[in-house]
C-alpha cells in the first residue's frame, strides 16, 4: 500500500499518470431483512377454516384450491382431519366432470398429448384439471414433479390446473389422495380431469378405478408392437392410440393400429358394451386429436344411455371405502408403538430361521388385535 491512501484504489495514487477509479457504490447487505420477515411470516400462516376452503374451492379460487389439495396430500393427523371436513362439505359439488385416464409406455409422449388434447378441450371452453402421479425415487424417496415444465403452454391457461403429485413408494395411498382431489376439482367448477399415471404397470389398475374412460397411448416401430405391455391393461382400455403418427412415422403408425385393432378382437365383449377403438395421433403437430376427443365423447353417450356409467362409478365408490378401510387398519397396525419393538425381534427370528416367516407375522397380528382390546 502507499502512505495513507491504504483504504483506497492506489491506482489513484499520484504516481499513476492518466489513472482515476471510481470509488464504487456501498454494497448492500447480503440478507434482506424484510424478505425473511415475510418468509417466516407466511411459513408461520395459520391455516384457514374448513368453511373457509370450501368456499375458496367453490369460487373457483386455484391458490385456496391448491391449499386444500396439500392438506389432502399431508400426513399430519391434524391436517387429515380438516381435509376430510373440506371433502364432505365438498361432495354435494362433485361428481359433474369427465374423469380420463391417461396412460402409456415410458417415451410415449403423455405430456405432449396432454398438453395438445387439454388445450383443445380449453378452446373450446372446457375447464381442465390435470393430477399427474409422478414416480418417486425408491432410494431418496424425492421426485421431479416436472409436469408443469413439460406442459408449458397449459400451465398458463387460466382454464386449465396442473398438480403433480409424488407416488412416494405408495401407489394405493396416492391414488386414494388422487381421489379425493378429483372431489375438490370438480368442486372447483372443472368439468373434465385428466389423469396421468407413472406408466405401464401397477398404477394403471389404481387409476382405472377411478376414471370413467381409460386411453393407452402407445408407439409404432419400436419393435414387436404386443410386447412390452400386459394384457390386463390392453383389456382396461377403453381407446389405444398410436402417438407420433407424423412424418416417416405414418406408415408405421398405421400397421401399428390394424395389429391392436386385430389383437382386441381376441378379448372378450366389454361389460359397458363399447368396442374399444384404436386411432392415431400427432400430439406434437395436433394431428387427430378431434378424433380422440368425438371417441371419448361417444364413449360417455353409450354408457350414459345404458346406464354402465353410473353403475361403474357406484361400483368405484364401494371398491375405495374398502380400500381405505384397508388403508387405515395398515397404517394402525404399523403406527402402534409396541408393535415397532417387537417386529425388529421377530424380523431376527425369521431371518435366524427360528420361526416361519406366517408363524411371525400371525404372532403379531395377534398382539396387535389383543392390544385393541385392551385399549377399548
Amino acid at each position: 500500500m502507499i502512505g495513507d491512501k491504504s483504504h483506497k484504489h492506489v491506482e489513484n495514487d499520484d504516481q499513476y499518470k492518466g489513472l482515476n477509479v471510481n470509488e464504487g457504490v456501498a454494497q448492500p447487505n447480503t440478507f434482506n431483512e424484510d424478505s425473511i420477515k415475510r418468509f417466516l411470516k407466511n411459513k408461520r400462516k395459520k391455516l384457514l377454516t374448513p368453511d373457509a376452503y370450501v368456499e375458496g374451492i367453490l369460487n373457483g379460487n386455484i391458490t385456496t384450491l391448491s391449499q386444500a389439495v396439500t392438506l389432502v396430500e399431508s400426513a399430519k393427523k391434524e391436517h387429515q382431519e380438516i381435509a376430510q371436513e373440506i371433502i364432505t362439505k365438498c361432495l354435494p359439488y362433485s361428481g359433474k366432470s369427465l374423469r380420463i385416464g391417461i396412460t402409456g409406455v415410458p417415451g410415449v409422449g403423455k405430456s405432449t398429448f396432454i398438453e395438445s388434447m387439454g388445450k383443445y378441450i380449453t378452446k373450446r371452453g372446457g375447464k381442465l384439471a390435470v393430477l399427474a402421479i409422478d414416480p418417486s425415487s425408491e432410494r431418496s424417496k424425492g421426485s421431479i414433479l416436472g409436469d408443469k415444465t413439460r406442459m408449458e403452454e397449459l400451465s398458463s391457461d387460466p382454464n386449465a390446473y396442473i398438480r403433480p403429485s409424488p407416488s412416494a413408494g405408495s401407489l394405493g395411498g396416492v391414488a386414494r389422495k388422487t381421489r379425493e382431489t378429483i372431489v375438490l376439482c370438480e368442486a372447483a367448477g372443472f368439468d373434465t380431469i385428466f389423469i396421468e399415471t407413472v406408466g405401464v404397470g401397477q398404477s394403471e389398475t389404481m387409476v382405472h378405478s377411478m376414471v370413467d374412460f381409460f386411453l393407452l397411448l402407445m408407439l409404432a416401430g419400436a419393435g414387436d408392437e404386443l410386447q412390452g405391455i400386459k394384457r390386463g391393461i390392453m383389456e382396461m382400455a377403453d381407446a389405444i392410440t398410436i402417438n407420433k403418427a407424423d412424418g416417416n412415422n405414418i406408415e408405421k403408425a398405421e400397421m401399428a393400429r390394424v395389429q391392436y385393432k386385430n389383437a382386441l378382437h381376441l378379448f372378450p365383449p366389454t361389460d359397458s358394451g363399447w368396442n374399444p377403438k384404436v386411432l392415431t395421433c400427432s400430439a406434437f403437430h395436433h394431428i387427430g386429436i378431434d378424433k380422440i376427443w368425438d371417441t371419448i365423447q361417444g364413449y360417455v353417450d353409450l354408457v350414459k344411455k345404458n346406464g354402465y356409467f353410473q353403475h361403474k362409478r357406484n361400483e368405484q365408490s364401494k371398491f375405495w371405502m374398502y380400500e381405505t378401510i384397508n388403508d387405515r387398519l395398515k397404517s394402525d397396525f404399523y403406527q402402534n408403538d409396541a408393535l415397532k419393538t417387537m417386529t425388529k425381534g421377530f424380523e431376527q427370528k425369521v431371518l435366524g430361521e427360528e420361526m416361519s416367516s406366517f408363524v411371525a407375522a400371525r404372532e403379531l397380528l395377534d398382539f396387535y388385535y389383543q392390544s385393541q382390546k385392551n385399549n377399548k
